[in-house]
């Protein structure tokens, strides 16, 4: 009898958390509208490809604080406006500017031969003379952090990683740390120059650039990017065994220029509420047309706002965010935090991972908001779309003031690609799938539908007063 009831008593322990589970689990209805919406941006968006296509065919590359980038910000309040979108305005800051000149990487010995090779940003010039000298090849940041500074001194310092390609991108973490971290370590070991594998998941003959910056009390050095087959290459030669010679060439300049955000809103039907921040970066890196990143995002979250104002006024202010100067360091990003980051917003979005379809939504709205939640996962599902952590969101510009605790919902593309094109020449507008595009517009749509809150319809010709 007593272990009878003590069976019970297990088995009602254990239905209890599972008939939570489930009661969580329940079906969330999608209100009709939001899910209409939805499937027609999915069939019918042109906002998107129209803003990707005009900015990488009118103004091209953008890199920071260029004339290219403030000719991207004319033509984004030109396009914003035209749109019909309020208060349309640039906030600019200042930033440095680092361009490229001329560069080239040629083995002299033991088997001469050139390198495809691209500058970092924040290089040291070489000058147009270039700088020569004998490589030293580590496999790691870490290693090369172990090698005695007797070995790298005087030498031209050769950083591989093999970065492999994944759905969320998460290789890039440690794919990125030779050029995040190598240079400033090399530096700071003698090295006269430095050459890293490119950050990248392709076998195409282009070299990735990016940012890095020289960090503790560091002197800059020229610092390259070598494509991956090219890196593959110097492996096999390295792997002879004799001494390998490299005339490097990187020219570059620095100086101070002007940045800016250029921002636009959808009016609320109630101010005093908490606005939504959505927006991806305006600048690009100057190899390509910066199609990938991130015209694209700019494109999918202003489509995704514009569908909501087509649809009728939101109850809450729609804030539409073109951040400058983000491959540099975040500048843009920074900027709107120094000015706004201390005022509540009801939700940050940003779209800066390509154009690939969304295939995970998560969130940091809060324990009081998991309905809210689930209805955007519940929203999104049939597009293919699952639903991942209620406890985290991402994006470049706005992961400082999500680090702060602002609300935020991620909105996760396929990476699987991306890596393949990021930061090269060929990041360029034919690299856009357009029925992925739209699912990308779509699913922001009825994620920024459920936000904003309920959407007053926009009054019929009938009922219009004259």
């Amino acid at each position: 009898m007593i272990r009878m009831s003590l069976t019970v008593a297990l088995l009602v322990a254990a239905a209890a958390p599972l008939a939570a589970q489930q009661q969580q689990a329940a079906p969330v209805i999608v209100d009709g509208r939001i899910a209409a919406m939805r499937d027609d941006a999915l069939a019918n968006d042109h906002y998107a490809w129209d803003i990707v296509e005009g900015l990488t065919t009118e103004v091209g590359q953008r890199l920071a604080g260029t004339d290219a980038e403030a000719r991207a910000r004319a033509w984004a309040v030109k396009r914003l406006t035209a749109m019909g979108f309020a208060d349309v305005r640039v906030e600019e800051f200042p930033v440095p500017v680092w361009t490229r000149g001329a560069e080239s990487a040629e083995i002299l010995s033991p088997f001469p031969q050139k390198l495809a090779v691209a500058a970092l940003g924040n290089s040291a010039s070489t000058g147009p003379a270039g700088v020569t000298g004998e490589i030293v090849a580590y496999n790691s940041v870490e290693e090369l952090r172990a090698a005695p500074d007797a070995a790298v001194k005087g030498k031209i310092v050769f950083i591989d990683h093999n970065m492999k390609p994944t759905q969320d991108g998460s290789s890039y973490g440690p794919g990125g740390t030779p050029r995040r971290s190598g240079p400033t370590l090399a530096s700071k070991k003698g090295a006269i120059a430095i050459i890293v594998r490119s950050a990248g998941t392709d076998l195409h003959r282009n070299p990735h650039t990016g940012v890095q910056t020289f960090g503790d009390g560091a002197t800059p050095i020229p610092a390259g990017a070598i494509s991956v087959p090219d890196a593959l290459q110097l492996q096999r030669i390295l792997k002879r065994g004799q001494p390998v010679t490299l005339r490097l060439t990187l020219v570059s300049q620095t100086r101070q220029g002007t940045s800016g955000n250029v921002i636009a809103e959808i009016p609320g039907r109630d101010p005093s509420l908490a606005p939504i921040l959505v927006g991806g970066h305006l600048d690009s890196w100057d190899l390509g047309t910066g199609a990938i990143d991130d015209a694209s995002g700019v494109a999918i979250a202003t489509a995704a706002a514009k569908r909501i104002m087509d649809g009728g006024r939101p109850l809450r202010t729609i804030r539409i965010v073109w951040f400058g100067s983000e491959e540099i360091g975040l500048f843009g990003g920074l900027d709107y935090r120094a000015r706004y980051g201390k005022l509540p917003h009801y939700a940050l979005l940003e779209s800066d991972f390509g154009a690939d379809r969304i295939w995970r939504v998560e969130s940091q709205l809060g324990k009081d908001r998991l309905d809210e939640a689930r209805r955007i996962g519940a929203a999104l599902a049939p597009l293919g779309i699952v639903t991942g952590s209620f406890e985290e969101a991402d994006g470049s510009d706005i992961g400082p003031m999500l680090a702060d605790g602002l609300p935020g919902v991620g909105l996760s593309q396929d990476g699987t690609r991306y890596f393949d094109y990021h930061h090269t020449p060929d990041d360029t507008l034919d690299k856009i799938d357009p029925a992925q595009l739209k699912q990308n517009v779509a699913a922001w749509t009825a994620a920024l539908a459920i936000l904003a809150g309920p959407i007053e319809p926009n009054a019929s010709p009938t009922k219009r007063k004259r």
